[in-house]
């Protein structure tokens, strides 16, 4: 049999890498990865073009938007690089008070620690960024684990989990996740060295978190919402909002009152006018209300930690556990107000038993400062030597 050869093919395929050959000859960066449907995804993580390692740093993608939350996901003391790329020529729109984002949108979240000593891992609060917009993230001074993208396509988003190689030179696709034994020291200022096991969550677990509903089919971003992103970043050009950012580069529509938008607590760094109430509810919102929700899993709990849940029962005061098991650390209610070391939110925040930690999935140490913070919040609610007595509290 001749083979034949398809010449308007090989056409395309040598434009293709004569239009790459020259983009690099010209220092441009080739556009991030474009794909709204299929599921042939990238065995390397490379090959999105949303980062790329450039001799001893990590550099985002053409039109990659670097992003923080005002108040992070605790996951095991790591700090987080968050980068936003949206195609060409689309938009993310409010509707109805939350961002939707086109088909094609493509989320990082690259999970990282610092080195010292150039090999000691150091634990991070509030995931203090090394990142800059000039220099990137500088390759000796951290040590990179994983990298999650959420794939925004025609039938609904995908979670990719992608991890990082020895060499750190590239992240490498594994749909059912890891375990690695890491030791990081400076937890709550101590230099003493903790290990654990840092697991990296499987493309199901992932949805276990980014799902809605119970289904844990429809997957959606958590991070990258209003009452999130409403803060400040130091670009390369200066301090700026980062909504105010978004609709600039024309990449948000909708949103018409920055000032008055919602907004998360900026913590642990804080801002002058954020109360004590506000600061720890922030944190659960950050930190659990994916799950506890009307919608999400945890839904049946009747336990909501969402920042709109009003400060009643709903929200857990004097709520009584309707399946905790042992996972209730033999204290009676949710949250009782006055004494945080009677309340089962702090125990489920605390302990590190299976199937009693919450959240289930993201960690494996407890965070110290996050427990501190939701203890003195419930420490100072006003409370009586019985404050649950008649069944109903209202704070």
């Amino acid at each position: 049999m001749v083979a034949v050869i398809r010449v308007p093919a090989l056409i395309r395929l040598f434009a293709v890498w004569l239009t790459a050959l020259v983009l690099a000859g010209c220092g441009e960066k080739p556009q991030p990865l474009l794909m709204t449907s299929g599921d042939n995804y990238p065995d390397n993580l490379s090959q999105w073009q949303i980062l790329s390692i450039n001799g001893n740093s990590m550099e985002l993608g053409d039109t990659v938007v670097p992003y923080e939350l005002n108040t992070p996901l605790f996951t095991d003391y790591a700090s987080k690089l968050r980068t936003l790329w949206i195609p060409q020529e689309q938009q993310a729109s409010v509707v109805d008070g939350e961002i939707q984002y086109p088909v094609g949108t493509i989320i990082s979240k690259t999970f990282y620690y610092p080195v010292a000593n150039g090999a000691t891992l150091q634990a991070s609060e509030g995931e203090k960024s090394l990142f800059s917009p000039e220099k990137g993230l500088p390759l000796d001074k951290v040590r990179l684990i994983e990298t999650r993208l959420l794939v925004h396509q025609e039938d609904g988003w995908v979670a990719l989990p992608y991890i990082w190689n020895e060499q750190q030179t590239d992240a490498v696709l594994e749909w059912a996740g890891d375990s690695m034994q890491l030791t990081v020291t400076g937890i709550d200022g101590s230099t003493e060295e903790k290990p654990f096991a840092y697991i990296i969550p499987d493309a199901n677990q992932c949805a276990g978190c980014h799902a809605e509903d119970d289904s844990r089919q429809a997957v959606k971003p958590l991070g990258p919402k209003i009452r999130h992103l409403n803060r400040n970043f130091t670009y390369a050009y200066g301090e700026e909002n980062q909504l105010t950012h978004l609709m600039k580069a024309g990449l948000l529509t909708g949103l018409d009152d920055v000032k008055n938008a919602s907004q998360n607590a900026l913590w642990p760094n804080g801002r002058p006018d954020e109360t004590l109430a506000h600061r720890a509810r922030s944190y659960l919102d950050a930190n659990c209300s994916h799950c506890h929700n009307p919608k999400g899993a945890a839904r049946t709990s009747g336990l909501f930690l969402t920042m709109d849940t009003p400060l009643d029962a709903t929200l857990g005061l004097c709520k009584r556990p309707i399946a905790a098991g042992k996972g209730a650390g033999n204290r009676p209610v949710d949250i009782l107000p006055g004494h945080a070391d009677q309340s089962i939110l702090t125990y489920r925040m605390e302990t590190l038993e299976p199937g009693e930690m919450m959240p289930e999935l993201g960690r494996s140490l407890s965070h110290t400062k996050g427990v501190a913070l939701v203890s003195e919040w419930i420490n100072q609610m006003d409370s009586d030597d019985n404050p649950c007595a008649g069944g109903g509290y209202s704070y």
